[in-house]
C-alpha cells in the first residue's frame, strides 16, 4: 500500500496562494529554468521550463502517485483540469455538493459524498502501491488532525506574501516531523517532510 502526501508551492511565511487565490508567485519557478516540461491537462497543455534539479521532482511524482483527492473548491477552479490532470491520474473529489454540469461523464472523476474517510478508502483502491496526492489545503489539514497523511513535500519558494491561504493552518496540536530530503534548485527549495507516527 501507499503513502497519502500532498505536495504545495509555498511562500517563506507558509502561504501557498495569495488572498485572492494568486499563485503567480509560488509557481514562479516553475517558469523561470532551463529545463521544458509539458504538463499535459485536458483543456491544454502547460509549457513549464523548470530549474535542472527540480526536473527530477516532476519526473518522480509522474511516477509515484496513483490517483489525487481533490476539494471540490480546487476542481472547479481549475474546471477540472479539463477532464485531464498533468499527472494523468484518476480525480476523486471530497464534496456535499452534485457534480458540476460541465463535468463531463467520461472524465476519470468519482465524486464522494460520504466524507474524506471514504474518499481515502477509495483513492487507496485505485491507487493500489502507488501514493495517494491530496491536493486540498482543507483536506491536508482533515489528513494532518487524523493521523493519515505519511509525507509533505514542500516547495519552499524564496516569497513572503504576507497574508493568503495558509498550508497549515488549525491544527489542534503540534506535529513532529523528520526530513526526509532536501533538494535545492534555482528559485525553489524541495523539502520532504516524514510524519512521525
Amino acid at each position: 500500500m501507499g503513502k497519502i502526501a500532498t505536495e504545495f508551492s509555498m511562500s517563506l511565511d507558509g502561504f501557498v496562494a495569495g488572498p485572492n487565490d494568486e499563485v503567480e508567485q509560488v509557481f514562479k519557478w516553475m517558469m523561470s529554468g532551463d529545463t521544458e516540461i509539458t504538463a499535459v491537462k485536458g483543456d491544454g497543455d502547460i509549457e513549464l521550463k523548470v530549474p535542472e534539479e527540480s526536473a527530477s521532482i516532476f519526473e518522480e511524482d509522474y511516477k509515484r502517485f496513483g490517483v489525487i483527492v481533490a476539494g471540490r473548491r480546487i476542481f472547479d477552479m481549475t474546471h477540472g483540469w479539463g477532464g485531464k490532470h498533468p499527472m494523468d491520474v484518476p480525480i476523486i473529489v471530497v464534496t456535499h455538493q452534485p457534480p458540476p454540469e460541465w463535468c463531463k461523464p467520461e472524465w476519470p472523476v468519482t465524486f464522494v459524498h460520504d466524507g474524506l474517510e471514504s474518499a481515502l478508502a477509495l483513492a487507496r483502491k485505485i491507487a493500489g502501491e502507488k501514493d495517494v496526492a491530496i491536493a486540498s489545503t482543507t483536506l491536508v489539514q482533515q489528513c494532518l488532525k487524523a493521523g493519515w497523511l505519511d509525507e509533505i513535500l514542500v516547495d519552499l519558494v524564496p516569497f513572503l506574501l504576507g497574508k493568503g491561504v495558509r498550508l497549515f493552518a488549525e491544527l489542534d496540536a503540534p506535529l513532529e516531523m523528520e526530513i526526509a530530503s532536501v533538494v535545492p534548485s534555482k528559485g525553489v527549495t524541495h523539502i520532504t517532510y516524514r510524519i512521525n507516527k
